[in-house]
């Protein structure tokens, strides 16, 4: 058992209460670490020193800062194993799953080590302006915004925490951290390979504990430029309330439909609704958690599903035959289990799966789910995709848009026809034509439509959002 302090002004320290908590494998509630429990006053001092690093890292060459996220990068690859240990016991993903997660870190920082080096500005050409000569330039600089919070959520503890302190970091930004209060060993670990690699003092800093308190404190300071989260509508709401005038990005909720028209190869839509509706126990924001499938194709599609999805194995997430690990807390699993019985009493038929034991809740597929219903308007979060039926493509396009949400869409189709008019019209942020919603490239523009969200992430995508257009005008 491994016990962390904050990460304050490059180095480890103690909460200034003094005050630490276990985080709990949600698997067997064993201890897997002790983490320091910071205040509102470990908040200021963490942007105190923020604001001074930000300072000396804008002014570090793009080159200099690009060689030490190198350096960062093969620590990360190196200390894979110890990460992708560290994801699993605090969040109960399965080891594969972690192993994924974890080996994408070091490849992500590269990727973002080269954006930061890449940051083009325009020439401007002024003298098309009816009045003005040759005898002015004018130019465009990308420079990077200063102080920068980034929220992050269990789910991913990994991958989502990098896909925002790498960018912000090769973009010459400093970074104030705030983890899930439920999964921060991780967060601390990737931290630790940025500072081994040599980051000055103050560029990153981590703060665990209460989201509400320390939460509300970072990204109301006024010194801070940028805020990133990944987290509910809601909260991401109060922080847009309460932030002022900041940059913002916020990805937020989702209830990601998968659409499987007549046309579709049921076999092909049936497999990757099995993948992408329980993966990391279907707590993913991409996750499938609906179905919309024309009624012509329902029985084969349920048929196929049904067995991939009753073949799942439910275990020990430290066990590599585990495909399906437990919620992050017990009281998600009864949040997830209340809601299938609440699902089957407003009239949906529960096909299988569904069923509670402490942690854990068996993959489930329900049909019969209205749009209009519960389970289809709000984000569930849990191993359990809700099936709609509908006739014909018209149906199916209003049912994928019939939420508040567009993070993200899957189509399966084999008509070139069916498939530009759903790129055209499904009102979401990514959709994938024959695929789920579950696929990400690091590298692409990645963000949602309506409720889900403002900004995207995407290395290319972070890196100009942590930076401000600056325009120069030279007079002769």
């Amino acid at each position: 058992m491994t016990e962390f302090g904050l990460i304050i002004g490059g180095e480890s320290r103690p909460g200034s209460a003094g005050e630490t908590e276990a985080i709990r494998s949600p698997y067997d509630g064993r201890e897997v670490g002790r983490v320091a429990v910071a205040t509102v006053q470990d908040a200021e001092a963490a942007l105190d020193a923020a604001v001074e690093g930000a300072k000396v890292w804008r002014r570090t060459p793009a080159h200099e800062r690009a060689a030490i996220l190198e350096r960062a990068a093969a620590l990360l690859d190196e200390r894979a194993p110890r990460i992708a240990e560290a994801i699993s016991g605090e969040n109960g993903k399965p080891i594969r799953e972690a192993q994924g997660e974890a080996g994408r870190s070091g490849a992500i920082t590269r990727l973002a080590a080269f954006e930061g080096t890449q940051l083009y500005g325009s020439s401007l050409p002024l003298d098309a302006n009816p009045g003005t000569g040759r005898d002015k330039l004018g130019f465009t600089l990308r420079e990077p915004v200063g102080v920068v919070v980034a929220i992050t959520p269990f789910n991913y503890p990994a991958l989502l925490v990098m896909h925002k302190i790498a960018p912000a970091l090769a973009a010459g930004n400093a970074v104030v951290l705030k983890p899930a209060r439920t999964t921060p060993l991780t967060s601390l670990l990737i931290a630790g390979c940025f500072l081994d690699a040599g980051l000055p003092a103050g560029v990153l800093s981590v703060v665990t504990g209460s989201g509400g308190e320390l939460g509300d404190r970072l990204v109301s300071d006024p010194r801070v430029r940028k805020i990133s989260f990944t987290g509910s509508t809601g909260v991401g709401e109060r922080i847009a309330a309460i932030a002022g005038v900041k940059k913002l990005s916020l990805e937020l909720g989702s209830s990601a439909p998968t659409v499987v028209l007549r046309s579709a190869d049921v076999e092909a839509a049936a497999s990757a609704v099995a993948a992408g509706g329980y993966t990391n126990c279907g707590q993913v924001c991409i996750s499938v958690q609906r179905v919309v499938v024309d009624r012509a194709v329902e029985g084969d599609f349920l048929d196929a599903l049904r067995g991939r999805v009753e073949r799942i194995r439910m275990g020990d997430p430290a066990d590599p035959e585990t495909t399906l690990g437990p919620l992050t807390e017990r009281k998600e699993a009864e949040r997830v289990e209340q809601r299938i019985k609440d699902a089957v009493a407003d009239g949906a038929t529960l096909l299988t799966g569904g069923v509670r034991e402490d942690g854990f809740v068996s993959p489930a597929i329900l049909t019969g789910v209205r749009t209009e219903q519960r389970m289809a308007q709000e984000e569930l979060f849990g191993p359990a995709v809700a099936v709609t039926t509908v006739d014909g493509i018209d149906e199916a396009i209003d049912a994928a848009n019939g939420t508040s949400y567009g993070l993200a869409a899957g189509v399966f189709s084999e008509n070139m026809a069916e498939s530009i008019r759903a790129i055209r019209e499904i009102e979401a942020g990514s959709v994938h034509i024959n695929w789920t919603p579950l696929w990400r490239a690091d590298l692409m523009p990645y963000g949602g439509f309506k409720a889900s969200g403002i900004g995207k992430e995407g290395i290319r995508s972070t890196v100009s959002e942590m930076t401000e257009e600056k325009t120069v005008v030279m007079h002769s």
